[in-house]
């Protein structure tokens, strides 16, 4: 059961499926604003501009407010989802550490600025002799 439960927490959390899930809602989200803004103000002008039919100050409030009404279904749904996926990233990274940085394994070669390895005496590409520094004692 441990590791049904594991297994189901990297599928339910992998970058694709949640992005998926989030661009779904987001669509269906803005799809309310596009058919509020269809239905309340492009209808609404091609029937006035057609003449078959006239609105009053009433009919043109009404259609404002509901557009309005669908940006902020659509501004809501996408707070909440932000604040859905910053807890599923929270909890994701729950499990794991932070790994220490890896020592280098490249310096740059002081003739000619070639990476070569950290233990190179010699620069394979202009074969200069590479001398290390001495390093000065601080008292």
């Amino acid at each position: 059961m441990k590791t049904f439960m594991r297994e189901f927490k990297a599928f339910a959390l992998r970058g694709n499926v949640v992005d998926m899930a989030v661009g779904i809602l987001i669509g269906g989200a803005f799809s309310g604003i596009v058919t509020a803004l269809t239905a309340n103000f492009i209808n609404p002008i091609l029937n006035v501009v057609t003449g078959s039919a006239t609105y009053g100050l009433a009919d043109v409030a009404g259609f404002a407010s509901a557009f309005l009404s669908a940006v902020l279904n659509f501004l809501l749904i996408a707070l909440v989802l932000f604040c859905i996926l910053k807890a599923v990233n929270k909890v994701a990274s729950l499990g794991k550490r932070e790994q220490a940085p890896e020592a280098p394994r490249e310096k740059t070669c002081p003739y000619c600025r070639e990476k070569i390895a950290i233990e190179a005496t010699r620069c394979p590409h202009c074969t200069s002799v590479l001398e290390e520094q001495p390093q000065e004692a601080v008292f």
